[in-house]
């Protein structure tokens, strides 16, 4: 990584002498067309009544008494084991914005971009991004004297970061474990793995890119785009496919290893998307339905499914977002007395 030439900190600027070209084609095209914004509405629209038809069911079928119960039965081993696996989730989550500052050059330090990294996660799961992912960062990156280019093209590092890991696993997981039916419908194994290839091209087709353009700009539309080295590619896919594996190995300890791993990691996958579709804050009840449909059999009851699932939960989003909020005042308070000092000098 240290080979690797980094990009100034600016945003993605216009290059000089590029007026109006000929007519987009491709894609580009395709999103000028008429029917274009109906067909991704649509689409969008149906996986919305897909994933709240199934919230309704579900909450309307649980027994809520004995989820509580099933809550406090849950053996404390297992959710000290989760806690520690989420806890390492989210420093694996903040080291991606040491790839934002190695293409940046912003010259905080590490553990100063770590502690923001992981704050404004944790602020992420539970608010969303308007207010974790832009909002909180740039103001912890802004009181640092960073400009607004520069943390855009952290905040942009992160994502894509976090993306590309993810579609790699999703074309992986069908070849381990299948999904059950959920309202009747199904796919075959074949077109699962048929759908998680496609999935894969575009992490591929990203790694393919960086090693052709060996660290140059990406010039597109006039704009210049970033982009690393193929080995620091090859490690943002390494780096985001292992916080994904430890995402679904902190709910699957806490089940109890009762369900098989992929299983585990394919509901903690499915309740991202279904969250991010659905704009729920902190997803909630997202994944909770996501997990009793697809984990809740004739041997694990459904009340012990949501109970787990209910204390990740708490592992995973509510305790980080506690001590994020700490960190934040801290980091806050600590600013305001540094002003303070300089300004009494």
């Amino acid at each position: 990584m240290a080979a690797l030439a980094p990009t100034p900190p600016q945003e993605a600027r216009a290059l000089p002498g590029r007026e109006r070209g000929p007519a987009p084609r491709g894609l580009a095209g395709l999103r000028e067309r008429p029917w274009w914004p109906w067909l991704t509405r649509g689409l969008g629209a149906a996986f919305f009544l897909v994933v709240a038809g199934l919230i309704v069911h579900q909450a309307r079928s649980v027994d809520w008494p004995a989820v509580w119960r099933a809550v406090l039965d849950l053996p404390g081993p297992a959710l000290w084991a989760g806690a520690a696996l989420a806890l390492l989730s989210h420093c694996t989550y903040g080291s991606f914005e040491w790839i934002g500052r190695h293409l940046t050059c912003h010259g905080l330090g590490r553990g100063t971009t770590l502690g923001i990294a992981m704050t404004s996660y944790a602020f992420t799961l539970n608010l969303g991004s308007v207010i974790g992912g832009v909002g909180v960062r740039y103001r912890l990156y802004s009181r640092r004297g960073i400009d607004p280019g520069t943390i855009g093209q952290v905040v942009a590092t992160s994502i894509l970061t976090n993306w590309v890991g993810y579609l790699l696993l999703a074309a992986l997981v069908p070849w381990f474990w299948l999904p059950p039916a959920v309202f009747g419908w199904s796919a075959t194994s074949t077109q699962w793995r048929l759908a998680g290839a496609l999935l894969a091209l575009a992490p591929l087709a990203y790694v393919a890119l960086c090693l052709l353009r060996g660290g140059r700009a990406l010039a597109l539309r006039g704009h210049c785009f970033p982009l690393p080295r193929g080995p620091l590619a090859l490690w943002q896919i390494a780096v985001s496919t292992a916080n994904w594996v430890l995402m679904g190995a902190a709910l699957w300890v806490v089940l109890q290893t009762q369900v098989p791993y992929p299983a585990a990691l394919a509901t903690v996958m499915l309740g991202a998307v279904a969250g991010l579709v659905l704009r729920v804050p902190a997803g909630l009840g997202v994944l909770e339905s996501v997990g009793v449909a697809l984990l809740a059999t004739d041997t694990l009851p459904k009340t012990e499914v949501l109970a787990a699932l209910l204390a990740y939960r708490a592992l995973y989003y509510f305790l980080p977002l506690l001590l994020g909020a700490l960190a934040l005042a801290g980091q806050e308070w600590s600013l305001r007395d540094k002003k303070s000092g300089q300004k009494g000098h």
